[in-house]
C-alpha cells in the first residue's frame, strides 16, 4: 500500500517553522506579542480604573491611557500599536491587513459592519463614561476613607 504524498497541516507547519530563519520566528513573534500588549491596552483603558480602586498608585499610570483611548477613537486615528504589529507582520511574512486594531480583531466580534465614524466617536465615549464611573468610586472612596482617618 502507498502511503499518501500530502503532510497533515501540523506537520506542514512544523517544517515551515523549521525552515523559517530565526529572524521569521522573532517577527513573528513581536507580532503576536504586539497583539496581546494591544489588547491588554484596551482592556487596561476601559477598566482599568477599577483596579484603581483596590491599587490607588495605578490612578498615575491609568488616566494617561484612557485619555489616551479615548483620544485615538474621538480623533479618528490608528494607535501606533497598529502599524508596529503590521511591520513585524510583513517581516514574518505574513500578509498585514487594513485599518487598525479595532476594525481587524474586535469589530468583527461585535459588531456585524465595518467601524464608522459615528461608531468610532461611541467607542471613546463609553471608555470616558466607564471611566468616569470608576474614578467616581475612588473619589468616594477616598472621601470615605479620609473621614475615617478624622475622626
Amino acid at each position: 500500500m502507498r502511503r499518501s504524498a500530502t503532510l497533515p497541516v501540523a506537520a506542514c507547519r512544523r517544517s515551515t517553522a523549521l525552515r523559517a530563519g530565526p529572524r521569521v520566528m522573532i517577527c513573528r513573534f513581536m507580532a503576536d506579542a504586539t497583539l496581546v500588549v494591544h489588547l491588554l491596552f484596551i482592556v487596561f483603558a476601559v477598566g482599568g480604573a477599577f483596579a484603581a480602586l483596590r491599587w490607588r498608585f495605578l490612578v498615575g499610570v491609568h488616566l494617561p491611557c484612557a485619555l489616551w483611548a479615548v483620544a485615538i477613537e474621538w480623533g479618528g486615528w490608528i494607535c501606533p500599536l497598529t502599524p508596529l504589529e503590521l511591520y513585524f507582520r510583513r517581516c514574518a511574512g505574513q500578509a498585514g491587513y487594513t485599518g487598525g486594531f479595532i476594525q481587524r480583531y474586535l469589530l468583527p466580534v461585535i459588531y456585524p459592519h465595518n467601524l464608522t465614524r459615528d461608531i468610532q466617536i461611541g467607542l471613546g465615549l463609553f471608555v470616558l463614561l466607564i471611566n468616569l464611573l470608576a474614578y467616581t468610586l475612588v473619589v468616594r472612596r477616598c472621601g470615605a476613607q479620609r473621614g475615617r482617618r478624622l475622626q
